[in-house]
Formats: structure tokens, sequence, C-alpha cells
């Protein structure tokens, strides 16, 4: 590393409406370096690159870039000087080409800057991403790609501006393991062309594989600093939360064997990747289902739920054979659905916590054309103290909260719907470790209560620390299910990779 850091954050302060965001957090990053930065939801991270990249003002303190004092106007006028961000939900344009997204607004033009000169931009383009060791077509449309190749794409497009400084916001959330690696090899390679690196990741193993130092803040306030080498998960995490944390695999499971079957699935087929699925789900029970990214999880989920329409097979609750063609049906049979995907299918970012925590009850407290306001709120304050639901008001617009709290949110939601059978997909996608051992502690307490759980999760761990039983897909068909007793991750790996490895 050099001497001296190519970007200081010195006491940096930002408070919004009664949030005081940033309290006097310091930073430093170096040429070449790859450097963590970590917290819980609601730490500040996103607080604090926003005031680097000019998405909002500092209220005070200095930022020094290159040497000299630096104030960014917008994100365009950061990349511009060097400073480029990749956020965790992409930002690009799936019908436009390769070549086109990395140079919209600055195009290659002919004919003294009056024609479009798209042989010359694709050739730009393939000593870009030749490179950058990328190999992507410049003339393939965006969207015909995986996420991790846009994801690159849009990499490629910050180092075109002479980059100095990138920012990775979660970049591993939706990626494969392959695509993660070639992730890696990529950041390894710009750290060696000298381009200081900020990593922002919930992932503790990865910071561990890729970064050289790590900083962590905690409800706006810096932590420390350590070099990766030099610390552990556990230390870092403490760090984070203040607290130890422990993370241990279930070993039995807590549903007695005469617990009655609250939801049998019988040979369901649906859409490509749903093939004969069968199992049954026990009241209190946690039933998690894992497999590789296309086995046919979250499938599945969306089938029983409605959300995807089914071709044959049936679904029995509480011992009667139901028809479920919409989530409405769902709903009224019981079912809440909390997607993977909470922000476009879960909630109403725009709306208020309230309002969001009685979506799928709202005719309860209607009378005729008028909303029972009193009744609303008494019924979601009672799940933002059960549930330790983190928000200065119940009035707060719900993008303004942490991820960790948005989930709770929606689990609200079912609960004061009273749903008895809850599909929990990805539950701690892209929050921190606090909010997890809080969205952990919750399941249990749920299962426990007699509620019945279905857990979809991409994390082994995870489904090994929640699980009673285990069920395990493979290209839409389930080639496994096993006690927990009996689990392990080689275990799940082995069903999971059954059918591809060409067994019955």
């Amino acid at each position: 590393m050099s001497a001296e850091p190519v970007l200081s954050l010195k006491n940096i302060e930002k408070s919004f409406t009664g949030v005081h965001a940033l309290k006097g957090v310091d930073f430093d990053l170096y040429e070449g370096e790859i450097h963590a930065l970590v917290g819980e939801n609601g730490a500040g991270k996103s607080t604090l690159v926003k005031t680097l990249t000019g998405i909002t003002e500092k209220d005070s303190g200095e930022i020094v870039y290159l040497g000299r004092m630096f104030k960014p106007r917008n994100p365009k006028h950061a990349l511009e000087m060097g400073i480029g961000i990749i956020h965790q939900e992409l930002n690009m344009m799936d019908h436009l080409t390769v070549a086109q997204n990395i140079f919209i607004g600055r195009e290659s033009l002919s004919a003294g800057g009056l024609l479009l000169d798209e042989k010359e931009q694709n050739r730009r383009t393939a000593e870009l991403l030749k490179r950058l060791n990328m190999n992507i077509d410049p003339v393939m449309t965006l969207g015909k790609l995986t996420v991790g190749k846009q994801q690159m794409v849009e990499i490629a497009k910050a180092v075109s501006h002479n980059l100095r400084i990138l920012i990775l916001d979660e970049p591993t959330a939706a990626l494969t393991e392959t695509e993660i690696n070639e992730l890696f090899t990529i950041m390894r390679d710009l750290a060696k062309q000298g381009v200081g690196m900020i990593y922002i990741s919930h992932r503790m193993d990865e910071i561990g594989q890729i970064t050289n130092r790590v900083t962590v803040l905690r409800d706006g306030e810096y932590v420390g600093t350590r070099d990766t080498r030099d610390v552990t998960k556990n230390e870092i995490i403490s760090m984070m939360v203040g607290r130890v944390i422990y993370e241990k695999p279930k070993t039995e499971s807590n549903v007695p064997p005469d617990a009655p079957v609250v939801l049998k699935v019988d040979r369901l087929n649906a859409g490509r990747l749903v093939k004969d699925v069968g199992f049954e789900l026990r009241r209190g029970e946690i039933l998690g289902f894992a497999g590789l990214m296309g086995a046919g999880r979250t499938e599945t989920a969306r089938a029983i739920f409605g959300a995807d329409p089914v071709q044959s097979g049936s679904i029995t609750i509480r011992g009667r054979r139901v028809r479920i063609s919409s989530p409405a049906d769902a709903v009224a049979h019981g079912i809440g659905y909390l997607s993977e995907d909470r922000k476009r299918f879960g909630l109403a970012l725009t709306l208020s916590v309230k309002e969001n925590a009685v979506l799928a009850t709202y005719e309860r407290f209607q009378h005729g054309l008028f909303v029972h306001a009193r009744k609303v709120e008494k019924a979601t304050e009672e799940y933002v103290r059960k549930l330790s639901i983190r928000t200065p008001s119940l009035d707060q617009i719900l993008r303004n909260l942490s991820g960790g709290n948005q989930q709770k949110v929606v689990i609200a939601k079912w609960l004061i719907r009273n749903s008895e059978v809850l599909i929990f997909d990805e539950p701690t996608r892209g929050i921190d470790v606090g909010a997890k051992s809080e969205i952990y502690s919750l399941m249990n307490e749920l299962a426990q209560s007699g509620k019945s759980i279905i857990m979809i999760s991409s994390e082994l761990p995870e489904v090994l620390r929640m699980s009673d039983r285990i069920i395990v897909m493979c290209e839409g068909r389930i080639t496994g299910q096993l006690d927990i007793a009996e689990a392990s991750q080689e275990e799940i790996m082995k069903y999971a990779t059954m059918r591809q490895a060409g067994v019955a």
C-alpha cells in the first residue's frame, strides 16, 4: 500500500429527520486495497457511501480524495472524478446492448459528431472487456445475460471512466458460486491496477476471502478497523452487534411425531421446475428447503401460494383438499408468503409501516368507505412491539427502514392476518447478522406457538440451524428428505447434485 490513502473520510456527520445516521465517522482507503465496510442494517454504511458519491450531502466533516478536499455534487460528478458504485439492484437498461450500456451518454460518433459509430463503440467495448478478462459479447442484449454477467458489465462501465475507487454494495447477493469466483478474479485484477475498492457485504466468509482490511460501523459510529488476516469472523460480528451471537446447527427436531399434518402437497406439477413434488408439513414444524439455483424451490412455493399456475397435483390443508388458483385463495386458506424479493412482492415501499402491516387484512379495519384508523394503529403497535421493529413512528415510510426491519414488517403483515402456514423464501437475504439472529429467534417462537413454516434458503448453515426436517430439490424434483439429526452440509449437497450427476 502507498504511504498516503487515496481517500480519507474524516469526522463525517449526517442526520435525517429523527435519525442521527452518522456520528463522526472516519474511513481510509489505499490504492489497490479491497476494504470491507460492515455493520448491521442501519449502522450507517449506505449513508456513508452516499455522502461519498454525491447522493446525499454530509452535514459536516471532510472528504479528502487524491490529496485534495472533495465535495461530490451528484453521482455523475463522482463518477467523472473516478469514483464508481455498483448497487445491489443493478441500474442498467436490459433492451440495450452491452456496448450501448457502457458508453451511454458518451457514444462514439462520426461524420463530425452527427452519426453514431456503432462499429467503433463495439471495438472500444471489446478492448475494455478484454483488458478486464471479461468473456462478454459487446453486441449482446444486456437482458439476455445472467445477473452475474450484467454486474460485470456495470463494473466495466465504471472502469471506463478512469476509475480510482469502486464501491461494491452487496455484489454477491444474487450470484452463483461460479459468478462469485469470477467477480473476485476481476476485483483482484483491478486491485493490481491500483483501483481501491470499498466492499459492503453481510457474508463474513467472503470478507475473509477477498478483503485486506475491514472497518466496522455500529449505530452510525465508527467502531474500529482491523487487518482481515488478523481478525476472526466472531470478532467482526461482536464488533458489529456489540454482543456475541452463537450460530449452532439444530441437532434434533422440536416437533412431536404425532403432530397433526397442516399442509400436504401431492404430485404437484407447475411450469418447468416443479415436477411431481410431494411433502407434508406438520403443526409447529420448520421445514427447510435446500438446493442449488434452479432447483425449483421458489417455483414450488409460488405454485402452492397460487402465484404461478398449477398443471396437476393436489394441495390439502388440515385434511381438506383445496383449490388455490390465486394468492387471494392461499391467503383465505391461511397461507402467508414472504417472497425472496420483499421489495417487489412483499412491501409497498412508499407507504407507511402501519399501511404495510395491514395490507393483507385491510377489510377487517374498514367500515363502509372509511378505515378505522385507531384499530389499524393498535394492531400495528402490538406487532411493532412483539417483533422489536425499530422505527421512529408507525407513519414512517417503509423505504426508510433497514432491510431487517422491512422483513419484520412483512412478517407482521401475515401475523396480523393470523396465517397458519408461513412460507419464508430466503428470509435473511441482504440483512445483517444481528437482524438474522432476531429473525431466527422469531421463527422459532412462531413454530413454538403452533405456526408451521416452510423455509427456503441457499445458505446451508441457516438450513441446518433452523430446520426440523429438510427437503432437498434438484432440477424441479425432490431428491432427498432428511431428519435434522442425520443432516449435514455434505449430505444435503449429495442430494442437491443428484439429478445433475445422472443419478435417478
